[in-house]
C-alpha cells in the first residue's frame, strides 16, 4: 500500500496534464471557425484583419518570456489556472466584440492567455517526464491536437446546428472551463526548488538557442501547411475551392495520429533517431507536394509532412527540459517564444517567397528546413545535457 500512492499520484499528475493540454488546444482552436463572422461584424477588409489577427500573436509573444519566470516562482498549477481560467472568460469577447479596436483588445488578451498557458503547461509537462522517467511529451501534445479537432469542429458544428454566435462560444467557454478545473487538483503545487531563484530574465544560451531555432523551423513549417495548403492545391493541384481543406485536414489527422503514437517511438528509437526520421520525412512530404504529378500524391505529402513533423517539437521540448544551459522554466520560455515568432513571421515570409518566385519554390525550400531539422539529430540535440 505505501508504494501505490506515489505510482497514483503520477497517474494523476499524468492525466492532469493531458487535460491542460486537451484545453489549450480547444481553446486556441475554435477561435477559427468564429473569424469571418468577426470579419462581418466589424466590417474590416482583408488586411486589416490581418493587421487584428497579429494582436493576438503579440499578446501571446510578450507573456511567453514572463511565464517561465511567474511558474519557478509560483508553481504550475497556478499558472495553468489562471490562464486556463482567463481563456474562457475572454473567449466569449470574440463572438460580441462589435468594432475593430474592441476585437483587437479581445485578441490581445485572448493571446496573452494562451500563451501563458502554452508556456506553463510545457513547463509541467517537462517535469511530469521527468518524474515519470520515460518519455511522455509526445502524448501530452498528441491531446493538444485533439483538443484542436474538437474545439474547431465543435463549434463548427455548434453554429452549422444553428446556435447562436453568442451561445456557442459560451458553451465552448463552459466546456474548456471544466476540462481545467477537472485537471486543477493534480497540478504541480510548487515551484521547482533549484529554480525558486532563477533571474528574472536570462538571455537564451547555448543548446537553447539551437533548440528554439529548430523549433521555430517546424513552426514555420505548419504555420506554412496551414495557411497554405488549401491555395497550393486548388491554384494548380487540380481541387476544386470547396476540396481545398482536405490539405490540411489530411496533415492535422496525420500529426495527431503520430504524436498519441510517439512516446512509443521514442521509447524504441531514441529522441534523436525520431527527430532524423521525422525531419527525413517531412522533407520527403515536402518534395512530394511539389513534385506530385497529381493532386492525391499532393495529398499524401501533406499526410506525410504531418507525421514527420508530429513528434519533432515534443522531443525538442524533453531536450529543452534536459539541458543545463539554463534553467528549464525559462528555457521552456525562451524556445516557447522564438518558436512561436516563427508561426507570426511564417506567413508572411511564404507568401513574400510565393509572389517572387512561385509557391513550388517556397515549399522546396520549406524541404530543406526540415533536412536541417534532421542534420540537428547528429549533434545530439536531442539528449542535450550540456553544462554552461
Amino acid at each position: 500500500m505505501m508504494k501505490a500512492a506515489p505510482m497514483t499520484t503520477g497517474l494523476q499528475r499524468r492525466v492532469s496534464t493531458r487535460l491542460a493540454f486537451l484545453a489549450a488546444g480547444m481553446a486556441m482552436s475554435a477561435w477559427a471557425p468564429l473569424v469571418p463572422f468577426a470579419q462581418a461584424r466589424t466590417g474590416v477588409e482583408p488586411g486589416q484583419l490581418g493587421l487584428l489577427l497579429l494582436c493576438l500573436g503579440i499578446g501571446s509573444l510578450l507573456a511567453m518570456p514572463v511565464t517561465g519566470v511567474m511558474a519557478a516562482r509560483f508553481g504550475c498549477r497556478r499558472i495553468i489556472l489562471a490562464s486556463g481560467f482567463g481563456c474562457c472568460l475572454v473567449f466569449p469577447l470574440l463572438a460580441i466584440a462589435p468594432a475593430a479596436w474592441s476585437l483587437a483588445l479581445a485578441l490581445f488578451l485572448f493571446g496573452t492567455a494562451i500563451g501563458t498557458l502554452d508556456v506553463a503547461m510545457n513547463i509541467q509537462a517537462v517535469i511530469v517526464e521527468k518524474e515519470y522517467g520515460g518519455a511522455l511529451m509526445s502524448g501530452f501534445h498528441g491531446l493538444f491536437s485533439v483538443g484542436g479537432i474538437v474545439g474547431a469542429g465543435g463549434m463548427t458544428l455548434m453554429l452549422w446546428a444553428g446556435l447562436d454566435l453568442v451561445a456557442a462560444s459560451l458553451v465552448l467557454a463552459v466546456v474548456v472551463a471544466l476540462v481545467v478545473a477537472f485537471a486543477g487538483p493534480h497540478l504541480l503545487r510548487d515551484p521547482v526548488p533549484s529554480e525558486r531563484d532563477a533571474p528574472l530574465f536570462v538571455v537564451p544560451r547555448g543548446a537553447v538557442v539551437l533548440i528554439g531555432a529548430l523549433c521555430s523551423l517546424v513552426f514555420l513549417a505548419e504555420g506554412a501547411v496551414l495557411d497554405w495548403s488549401a491555395v497550393f492545391l486548388t491554384s494548380g493541384g487540380g481541387f476544386t475551392a470547396g476540396q481545398g481543406g482536405l490539405g490540411y485536414a489530411a496533415f492535422a489527422v496525420a500529426m495527431t495520429v503520430g504524436r498519441l503514437n510517439g512516446d512509443k517511438l521514442v521509447h524504441r528509437w531514441g529522441g534523436g533517431r525520431l527527430l532524423l526520421l521525422g525531419g527525413l520525412c517531412a522533407a520527403l512530404g515536402f518534395l512530394s507536394v511539389v513534385l506530385a504529378p497529381s493532386p492525391w500524391i499532393a495529398l499524401a505529402g501533406f499526410a506525410l509532412i504531418g507525421t514527420g513533423a508530429s513528434n519533432i517539437v515534443p522531443v525538442l521540448f524533453s531536450a529543452a527540459g534536459n539541458q543545463r544551459d539554463m534553467p528549464a522554466s525559462l528555457a521552456i520560455s525562451a524556445i516557447t517564444t522564438i518558436g512561436y515568432a516563427g508561426i507570426l513571421a511564417g506567413p508572411g515570409l511564404i507568401g513574400f517567397v510565393a509572389h517572387a518566385f512561385g509557391l513550388q519554390l517556397a515549399f522546396a525550400g520549406l524541404a530543406c528546413g526540415m533536412l536541417l531539422v534532421a542534420a540537428s539529430a547528429g549533434m545530439g540535440v536531442a539528449s542535450s545535457r550540456s553544462s554552461g
